[in-house]
């Protein structure tokens, strides 16, 4: 079993996933967002990589049947129904309906890595869980980060070398990538305080700017789902420590 890591996705083309199990995060906040809504009984999540194309797919969304949801620059996208908060992602609101997601990173890091056989998302909020999903695949893993606009971000990055770091307690024999060590030493020098990390992380700063500080504190939430969010033919759907089939 090999694990390597991804800091962006600009990093690999879509082919390159072809074949291959992948794990797409992004923290702040699309992956988190994902499993909140599913926590919350979404029915699926269909993530896509342009605002054009979530409109044009849009159909009934205003109808109840789908949502818009999403953002651009951290800021609702005009015409959408919910932004990119975890927040908003509440059973009141999303419970029964498919949900369009288009992020600045994280939708636009899941439509890349598309072709994967096997295509899971995590945050720190379903961590435990994708570990214990990862471990018993027992099959090599990429770990894709959506970063920041093909930027290194600091945050997904440690997410990966927790996630690692768990994966590690559940099963030493394992194959690790320079990139795999590098996001592990990482989790070592900035994950002990995910909050602080968020708070002074480049992208969290931005976030808390422009009045999102309370997403910082959800998304540092720790293992509190155990929903595995599963691509599969376009959509992302729940499945709870069960491989996909």
């Amino acid at each position: 079993m090999k694990i390597n890591v991804l800091i962006s996705p600009l990093n690999a083309e879509e082919m390159y996933f072809a074949g291959k199990n992948t794990v797409v995060i992004d923290v702040l906040r699309a992956t988190t967002v994902i499993s909140a809504a599913l926590d919350n009984g979404a029915k699926e999540i269909i993530p896509v990589g342009t605002i054009e194309f979530a409109m044009k797919i849009s159909g009934d969304a205003f109808g109840g049947h789908r949502l818009l949801g999403g953002e651009r620059n951290t800021k609702k996208i005009d015409g959408f129904n919910l932004g990119n908060s975890p927040l908003e992602y509440v059973k009141d609101v999303v419970d029964g309906k498919s949900i369009i997601l288009y992020t600045t990173n994280g939708s636009k890091a899941i439509v890349r890595a598309k072709f994967s056989e096997n295509l899971i998302t995590c945050s720190f909020y379903n961590l435990n869980a994708v570990a214990d999903y990862i471990v018993k695949m027992n099959k090599d893993f990429e770990i894709l980060c959506a970063g920041d606009n093909g930027r290194f971000s600091l945050e997904d990055t440690v997410c990966a070398g927790k996630l690692i770091s768990e994966i590690l307690k559940l099963k030493e024999e394992i194959e690790l990538t320079d990139s795999a060590r590098a996001s592990i030493a990482l989790n070592k020098s900035f994950g002990k305080s995910i909050t602080k990390m968020f708070s002074e992380s480049e992208h969290g700063r931005k976030l808390i700017d422009n009045g999102f500080k309370e997403d910082i504190s959800f998304c540092a939430k720790l293992s509190k789902s155990d929903i595995i969010p599963s691509y599969k033919d376009g959509v992302i759907k729940k499945f709870v420590n069960e491989q996909p089939a």
